[in-house]
């Protein structure tokens, strides 16, 4: 397997840049699945109390949670916290939080998270389950964003 690079013990948020060319990298499934784990492991902690059905994202196999924290303005930036009780499904919460995290609403709406996978070549390896997972958070991730814009507007 070869190396690639994670984000440091203090949760720094691993660019979507370094997590294409680390794929790149890797040729083997089993390692993609393994850096899909340990990308997972890099994410911030999610507060217990904020594991709660109100961000417990519908349409998922797996637990998943993920919490907005809106900015203030007319473009409010969202950070995202997010979390999942499954290894591989972590992975997937680490990527897409690498693509809309600490960005401005407008921008958010307009990131397409499947041309990214696409390029990762997730898709073709997810099962049904995991992709319809998948869609369901980052349709979350583009509802929070619509809703901020329609509270700063």
């Amino acid at each position: 397997m070869q190396d690639y690079k994670v984000a440091n013990s203090e949760f720094a948020q691993i660019s979507i840049e370094e997590i294409l060319e680390n794929f790149s990298f890797l040729d083997d499934w089993d390692d993609r699945y393994r850096y899909l784990i340990e990308l997972g492991r890099t994410l911030e902690p999610l507060p217990l109390d904020k594991q709660n059905s109100a961000n417990k994202v519908q349409g998922c196999v797996s637990q998943v949670w993920l919490w907005a924290q809106t900015g203030d303005g007319n473009d409010p930036v969202i950070h995202f916290v997010g979390d999942s009780d499954a290894h591989i499904v972590s992975g997937l919460v680490a990527i897409a939080l690498a693509l809309y995290s600490n960005k401005k609403s407008s921008e958010i709406l307009n990131i397409d998270a499947f041309e990214v996978f696409s390029q990762i070549g997730l898709e073709e390896h997810l099962t049904p389950q995991r992709s319809n997972g998948l869609r369901s958070m980052i349709e979350r991730i583009k509802s929070d964003a619509r809703q901020a814009l329609e509270k700063a507007g």
